[in-house]
């Protein structure tokens, strides 16, 4: 049974999928406005391995990612470059979606940007503040987390390192505006040149963490199965999720919330705002696509890691004995090749561990190479290749 660590019970669970229908998978996508980085290869790499392994079972999976085309620092980056934030948004997420591909991250089955979903977003904003979940001033509709005593369940977090970590990801705990250090926005006036909409509380925008609400029940409705994204996303996105679903009646929102860690570079998280970003783009001239999926599955999803050009070594080093591997032309039993199978699932099914996938195919690739017994009914070859396959990793190697 393929279990999962849920932030939110802070326990593996078992993936349980409505008989017949599809799993619900969402996570959160980019603010377009700058390339896919390593980072976000990571993120979507551990998704992408987990719709691969649930369509093997043979569930259908409906997966989303999003795109936070409205946003403070899309409006930054646009004013900055002097570039129409739509222009931006197109030109980035085609690119984004051209790097992901190239890495044999399997298309989303929707991709939904969020100004185009505004409406939607001032009716969840209107029927919090008609529950007395939000509240209107001077043009800004905010959330009041006193309203629901939960808030902070999600992270771990107590009321103090919120309010810090809220300063530190771009909220104002001192709005004069706010009731209380830890109210979210909901709805924010627009600056001039911003896009802007007509709301029941005067003409703006939405806030960040009303979009992925409202998209992601758009597109999938509730229950959603998984819904995940980086470690960074825990606070304040995902408890804020959280906490306008419950606003908006909403019960159960997510079944199963997955994070993935922080990759980091040059002895900090890989960050736009830092700079210190390795562009998919730049691996794939040097390295091929699987090599760049080698990398990634060598660290598990859970642990943060740090990028070195000799881990990207490895990784091309790894890729070049499993492809040696598939020329020795070895074959095995069924018993044998089902007994490589079950090693490689049993870890693939243990939280997605990936390294612990990569370790079986280690050893079947010495096997298969060391000229031990032959004349079985299963090409060593094929094997190889199913294998990496559920990795995202089988181009390039077989």
């Amino acid at each position: 049974m393929l279990r999962l660590f849920d932030t939110a019970t802070r326990s593996l669970r078992p993936l349980e999928a409505d008989d017949g229908a599809p799993v619900r998978l969402y996570v959160c996508g980019i603010t377009p406005y700058d390339g896919g980085h390593l980072g976000h290869a990571f993120t979507y790499h551990t998704f992408d391995l987990l719709t691969r392994r649930l369509r093997s079972l043979g569930h259908p999976v409906r997966s989303v990612r999003n795109v936070t085309d409205v946003d403070d620092d899309m409006m930054r980056v646009s004013a900055a470059r002097g570039i129409p934030w739509q222009e931006l948004a197109e030109q980035v997420v085609g690119d984004f979606d051209r790097d992901m591909a190239a890495i044999d991250i399997l298309p989303v089955d929707a991709e939904p940007r969020a100004s185009r979903h505004v409406p939607a977003m001032i009716d969840w904003i209107s029927r919090l503040v008609a529950a007395g979940f939000a509240y209107e001033a001077g043009g800004w509709v905010y959330f009041e987390v006193a309203r629901l005593p939960a808030y902070g369940d999600l992270s771990g977090l107590s009321p103090e390192a919120m309010v810090q970590l809220s300063r530190e990801r771009g909220a104002d705990p001192a709005d004069p505006r706010k009731r209380a250090p830890l109210d979210f926005v909901l709805w924010q006036p627009s600056l001039t040149g911003e896009p802007s909409w007509a709301s029941p509380w005067g003409d703006g925008r939405p806030g960040w963490h009303i979009e992925c609400s409202v998209l992601s029940t758009q597109e999938l409705g509730t229950p959603i199965d998984v819904h995940g994204g980086g470690t960074d996303l825990v606070f304040p996105h995902h408890e804020s999720e959280i906490a306008q679903a419950a606003g908006a009646g909403i019960s159960p929102y997510v079944r199963l919330w997955v994070h993935v860690a922080m990759v980091g570079y040059q002895g900090e998280k890989m960050s736009k705002s830092i700079g210190n970003l390795v562009f998919v783009r730049q691996l794939l001239e040097r390295v091929p696509a699987a090599t760049v999926r080698l990398l990634l599955a060598g660290h598990h999803h859970r642990a943060a890691w740090e990028y070195t050009d000799r881990d990207l070594e490895a990784a091309d080093a790894r890729r070049l004995r499993y492809a040696s591997a598939a020329r020795a032309g070895a074959t095995l039993n069924r018993g044998e090749a089902e007994g490589w199978r079950a090693s490689f699932i049993e870890r693939i099914d243990d939280d997605l561990d990936a390294p612990g996938a990569l370790g079986v195919i280690d050893r079947l690739s010495l096997r298969l190479t060391s000229g031990g017994p032959s004349g079985g009914q299963v090409e060593g070859s094929v094997l190889l290749s199913q294998l990496l396959d559920l990795l995202g990793a089988a181009s390039s190697v077989i």
